[in-house]
């Protein structure tokens, strides 16, 4: 076995070890998710007027294991994203280290400010929007399977977009993407984050606005925060390139 192929080996090895302390982590947040998942539903529909209805008794089952889903995928977050930076900590430099450890609390943060961005400000929105069509024609009544997917279809998907200004820093950080690669793509970049509005809204122009909006403002901040990522990067690079 030569080099490379030990080197691919240990790789794997080490990318598979970190796969496996994701998944456990995730295990057991599920199990202790589900221990008060009759605790987070009830936040949830706190402010529904009527109950859910079920239409089969398999529905409240579904239901409690995506809430659970949901919370444990939340509080998995932060570990996985440790996992990744002890996965690239080996080829980092020392300083290289100290500051892509430091975006683990924002990609965090930035994911619970995505979920409450969903949650707190477009879900209502949206449902209020769908209830008013409906008006005095439709006698309207929410069951718990559709409820809840409809609003964990419309929240999760934030979550995940919200980490763009992190990820765009971390990826900048390493070198493997810059400022200027950011601008040449906005217009694919835009169409990709339209589309993805297109599908995680209901298909009404007010909702796709209400995404597609915040989530172009979202890709610009992401440059903006590159450009001062990158700046610092070449400063930090320029006196070791002299002292070589």
């Amino acid at each position: 076995m030569d080099l490379t192929e030990k080197n691919v080996i240990e790789h794997l090895g080490e990318l598979r070890k970190r796969i496996i302390i994701t998944l456990i982590s995730f295990i057991i947040f599920l199990t202790v998710s589900f221990i008060f998942v009759k605790d987070i539903h009830d936040f949830l529909v706190k402010d529904l007027d009527d109950k859910l209805a079920i239409l089969g008794p398999g529905d409240i089952l579904w239901v409690y294991m995506a809430i659970a889903g949901f919370s444990a995928i939340t509080l998995t977050i932060p570990i996985a994203a440790f996992q990744v930076w002890l996965f690239v900590k080996p080829g980092l430099k020392k300083e290289e280290q100290r500051v892509t450890l430091a975006f683990i609390p924002g990609i965090f943060i930035l994911f619970i400010l995505g979920i409450a961005f969903g949650y707190f400000l477009l879900f209502p929105i949206v449902l209020g929007f769908l209830q008013s069509l409906a008006g005095n024609q439709f006698e309207t009544f929410f069951t718990v399977d559709k409820y809840f997917r409809f609003m964990i279809n419309l929240t999760l998907p934030f979550g995940f977009l919200f980490e763009m200004p992190a990820v765009f820093m971390f990826l900048t950080r390493l070198g493997i993407i810059n400022p200027q690669k950011l601008a040449k793509t906005r217009k694919i970049s835009y169409f990709i984050l339209i589309v993805i509005s297109v599908f995680i809204t209901p298909p009404d122009f007010i909702s796709d606005i209400l995404v597609i909006v915040p989530l172009l403002l979202l890709y610009e901040f992401s440059i903006t925060l590159s450009k001062i990522v990158y700046r610092k990067k070449i400063s930090l690079d320029q006196p070791s390139l002299h002292a070589s």
